[in-house]
């Protein structure tokens, strides 16, 4: 199991909904003064007949002002959703003691039907294809029952789009409703002038330190671009995305406009200078190391160096085992987003694989640890955003790695250049996405000619997928694949950082952390024979996983994961089962799943693992 628990600032509102069970056609004053029944009419209308008598009289005034107008209310309850012949009879209990009887027995009478509706546009909305697609939609239509709140709603939904669109001074010119009681009929008109549509005017940014250009770099619209609140949006979202600033306001100055020019004034609070998170988490169940593995991860950022937008962020995490520390200093180039140069520099001790010996007496293999490395990194990495959204970035890492593999020592140097393509396309911008689809494809090269100790090909390619049926329903699917191309007399020279092993809970759930791979043995000088995971040249490793949302923030889940990294002449695939239980909290999912795996394998007995993850699948 792997948590890790983050200690920084955070704002929880806790909101209380409580439950309240109400047969409508029975409603009763806490104090007893008058209970009151409703009967003859549907639910709907019931609960609408409720809503405009309001709350039941708590004295004995204000139960004589309820009566008095429980005939004028129900009327109007009824003429709301379209029945205009409604009759009501009122039969009243005065009890001595304990509260009064109200009983309404309702008839509601044939309702008034729409007979046309008459929606009409005029000015700028005319060219704006945003009305045409909200026409489309309207739900109102002849020979509907005519409902006041549904007309309402969409005089509301027109002004709302108008003014989302940029059109501050439209108005209706004409919005009525004509019932014919001797009919039963009604004629909707709707006419609505937008007038001109407003543009933006200049962007100005208040309350921050860095130079004008990187900002002016941020905004998503160029000068006199129409206006929208879905580029206002964008605009804050890009500001947000830099990690610069802790607070944001997009605020169009309406009041200001000229000629239908509407200037931008954007009020940001920097982020501090400096941020630390502490991480405290612990690996817990059956695999071959021991079961409990504690870890510290202390992270350290700084958001904003200089004015040009520079930042750093820096990690130490430690374990008895794998200490880790690695910096990363980021460079805005021709876009603070778009654009990056990223210098990596880090040292990480890691472990892979098991190592065991032979005990004759037992005729078995007893575990004795895993292959250690070493490895010291430097590396620069330019990223860009392309037009059609892909992320393509190209790098240049130089790796140096120490590691004792079959008795010998190995400290290979390689130079890898690299070229990486990614995209992910998402249905919403939440923390849990209901659909989705990521896919990552990457090639890195290391040749003799340019320093490298080995020529080594590294290609891989991951998918993940995403898809909700029936509101409900969850759909999560992923496939990882990868190959190393190496001369066979250098296989040992690629260091275990670059090669291939599976287990965790982004591989296979149910055995540990990069425990499963290919295996060799070997005689050691003490004539010993050994066994020991070195990882393979090719990886291939999917996962299917079907969720079920219980409420809208828990769910439960079920999975299979199945593959293994392999060898040219050595696969042995690999299959666990599990299931978990997860929480949509609001700083993403927290997944908590138990995997055990199906098989032993030459190296691993059958395993189960507890997995603890936080954070958003795409």
């Amino acid at each position: 199991m792997q948590l890790f628990l983050q200690i920084t600032s955070f704002s929880f509102r806790l909101n209380l909904l409580v439950g309240l069970s109400l047969v409508t056609s029975v409603a009763v004053a806490a104090d007893n003064f008058l209970t009151l029944s409703v009967t003859g009419v549907d639910e709907s209308l019931q609960r609408n007949i409720l809503a405009h008598l309001g709350n039941l009289p708590d004295s004995e005034v204000q139960r004589r002002a309820f009566l008095f107008n429980v005939e004028d209310n129900v009327s109007t309850a009824l003429e709301s959703m379209g029945y205009y012949h409604g009759e009501v009879e009122e039969k009243l209990i005065e009890n001595d003691k304990g509260p009064w009887e109200l009983k309404l027995t309702v008839t509601a009478g044939e309702p008034i039907k729409i007979q046309w509706v008459d929606i009409n546009f005029s000015g700028d909305m005319l060219t704006d294809s945003a009305f045409d697609t909200w026409l489309s939609q309207v739900n109102i239509k002849p020979g509907d029952t005519l409902n006041h709140g549904t007309y309402s709603e969409l005089k509301s939904q027109l002004v709302t789009l108008a003014l989302a669109r940029g059109y501050f001074d439209g108005e209706f010119t004409q919005s009525q409703i004509k019932v014919n009681r001797d009919l039963n009929t009604a004629q909707i008109s709707l006419h609505f002038d937008s007038g001109e549509r407003y543009h933006f005017g200049q962007v100005s940014f208040d309350g921050h330190t860095l130079e004008e250009d990187i900002l002016a770099k941020l905004v998503p619209f160029k000068e006199n671009a129409a206006y929208s609140t879905r580029r206002v949006s964008a605009l804050n979202r890009q500001l947000l995305d830099t990690g610069y600033f802790s607070n944001i306001k997009v605020l169009p100055q309406i009041d200001q406009a000229k000629d239908n020019q509407l200037p931008v004034k954007v009020e940001l609070t920097p982020k501090a200078s400096h941020s630390i998170e502490l991480g405290l988490g612990a690996d817990i169940g059956q695999s071959t190391d021991k079961a409990f593995d504690p870890r510290v991860r202390v992270t350290w950022r700084t958001p904003q160096v200089n004015k040009y937008g520079h930042s750093q962020e820096t990690s130490l995490e430690w374990s008895p085992d794998r200490p880790k520390f690695l910096t990363t200093y980021t460079i805005p180039l021709t876009h603070p987003l778009d654009d990056q140069l990223k210098i990596r520099m880090g040292l990480l001790r890691d472990k892979y694989g098991v190592t065991q010996v032979y005990e004759p007496e037992n005729r078995d293999f007893r575990n004795t640890g895993q292959l250690e490395s070493t490895k010291y990194q430097l590396g620069l990495l330019r990223q860009q955003r392309l037009d059609n959204q892909w992320l393509m970035s190209y790098s240049l890492d130089a790796i140096r790695e120490e590691y004792t593999q079959s008795d010998v020592d190995y400290n290979p140097s390689l130079y890898l250049t690299g070229i990486n393509f990614s995209k992910t396309t998402r249905s919403d911008n939440s923390l849990d996405p209901k659909s989705g689809f990521r896919q990552i494809y990457s090639v890195d090269y290391a040749d003799p000619y340019l320093g490298s100790d080995i020529r080594l090909a590294r290609l891989q390619a991951k998918f993940k997928w995403i898809d909700t049926f029936f509101d409900n329903h969850r759909l999560v699917a992923r496939i990882d694949l990868g190959a190393n191309l190496v001369d066979e007399n250098e296989l040992a020279y690629v260091p275990p950082s670059l090669r291939y092993f599976t287990g965790g809970d982004q591989t296979i759930r149910g055995y540990g952390y990069q425990e499963l791979g290919p295996y060799l043995d070997y005689v050691d000088a003490d004539g010993n024979i050994n066994r020991e995971v070195i990882g393979g040249r090719y990886l291939m490793v999917g996962s299917l996983e079907y969720q079920y949302y219980v409420t809208p923030t828990w769910r439960v889940a079920t999975f299979v994961d199945a593959g293994n990294a392999f060898d040219n002449d050595q696969f042995e695939p690999v299959v666990s089962v599990g299931g978990g239980i997860h929480w949509i909290s609001p700083i993403g999912p927290i997944k908590l799943d138990l995997g055990v795996g199906l098989k032993e394998t030459d190296t691993i007995d059958r395993s189960w693992r507890i997995h603890l993850t936080m954070g958003t699948e795409l």
